[in-house]
């Protein structure tokens, strides 16, 4: 199996695959054990997506128009031969949670 797309977290691998099925190419994410470990951050792109030898230049195919759609520095996850994304919205947005949490926790008295 080779690596066909990075993803910044599970739950954009998994879109990434659903797309890859509805075109009927099997697709398998790695990293769900090794996010969970440190968080659901994934500061080191542990989301990964496989697809067997033979479905690979498809895949590429179908992620091309994928890529074409997000944003060009501000998606999350890259295609395996661009190596790791800079960009991370997602630890802004885990933070802002956790602070609104504490907040709310620490005005309710819970």
């Amino acid at each position: 199996m080779k690596i066909v797309y990075r993803a910044g977290d599970i739950t954009e691998a998994e879109i990434v695959r659903g797309m890859l099925l509805s075109y009927e190419i099997d697709a398998h994410v790695s990293g769900y054990y090794l996010q969970g470990g440190i968080g659901e951050t994934s500061p080191l792109d542990l989301a990964k997506v496989h697809v067997a030898d033979e479905d690979y230049e498809s895949a590429k195919e179908v992620l091309s128009e994928y890529e074409g759609s997000q944003p060009p520095q501000g998606g999350t996850g890259s295609s395996a031969e661009s190596g790791n994304s800079t960009s991370r919205p997602g630890v802004l947005v885990t933070i802002l949670v956790v602070i609104a949490v504490a907040i709310f926790s620490f005005w309710v008295g819970v």
